[in-house]
């Protein structure tokens, strides 16, 4: 005898009626493809609990990696994007900042906090790519530059996490200045002998690895992470040559003396700690 018997034929269910999972429960590992439910994601520390890739993740949620109980103070929250050049390409500049605005509820690429990492004081400047791309622009480079100079007022250490595509190319030299200025800063950080983090993420390219993120006194990455100037495409069609396997990663770079570690996000936050503390002391 079968366990189900359908007693009526041609039965249905109207659309209204139909039960679906609310948006945001679930998320697909984009290495491995399989299924990862959004609470056991968060818990650990947004890494694939199957293949441990790193999923891409904003200022947000390494605000509550890093911070201590997710507790900050946000420095320099309203700064925003000017138009400098009335730049149009499909669209008008303006136009794609207040769509992004609306889109990532960001100002910009990039927010700044004051808080403590198991009970240190820390800077921390985080990078959002979905911010156009993570884009270095005016204002990324003026609230690291402000970051730093609270950095230096109050002698915490800065940690910088880079994640972007280059420079914002809608700022043209407005935005390749900020190379320049935040290194300078950088320097100043250092004269005041106050540590400087560099963290970079996946991905951390262009003009942003030509300047502050390879800057560091101890340049750390997250696993598997692409790192570079160029893209691959530039550099093989410019030497002719085929690119090394696993070129520009996290681990390439490593290997070729360009990173102190790489360190898994779900240990970074001991990692930091213990980095901090041994400077302190």
């Amino acid at each position: 005898m079968a366990w189900f018997k359908r007693e009526k034929k041609g039965i249905s269910t109207l659309t209204e009626e139909k039960k679906e999972a609310p948006d945001g429960l679930w998320n697909k590992c984009p290495n491995c493809k399989k299924a990862l439910h959004s609470a056991d994601l968060v818990e650990n520390k947004y890494v694939c609990q199957y293949c441990d890739f790193h999923l891409r993740v904003g200022s947000k949620e390494y605000f509550q990696v890093l911070f201590d109980n997710d507790e900050f103070k946000e420095l320099f929250p309203n700064l925003t994007s000017g138009d400098p050049l009335n730049f149009t390409d499909s669209k008008p500049y303006v136009e794609r900042l207040a769509e992004s605005q609306a889109k990532t509820g960001l100002k910009d690429a990039i927010r700044a906090a004051h808080g403590k990492i198991e009970g240190q004081d820390l800077v921390i400047a985080c990078m959002d790519f979905n911010f156009i791309g993570g884009s270095m622009g005016s204002v990324v480079g003026e609230k690291i530059a402000r970051s730093i100079d609270y950095s230096i007022k109050h002698k915490i250490p800065f940690l910088m996490i880079s994640k972007s595509g280059g420079a914002r190319m809608m700022e043209a030299a407005f935005s390749l200045m900020q190379m320049a200025k935040t290194s300078a800063k950088l320097a100043l950080l250092s004269q005041a002998k106050i540590p400087y983090i560099s963290l970079l993420t996946d991905p951390t390219t262009g003009g942003v690895t030509a300047s502050y993120a390879m800057l560091g006194d101890i340049n750390i990455a997250e696993p598997g992470a692409l790192i570079g100037f160029a893209g691959p495409r530039v550099i093989k069609e410019t030497i002719k040559k085929d690119l090394p396997k696993g070129f520009q990663t996290a681990e390439f770079v490593q290997e070729h003396g360009f990173l102190d570690f790489i360190v898994d996000r779900r240990a970074m936050k001991a990692k930091l700690a213990a980095f901090l503390r041994m400077l302190n002391n």
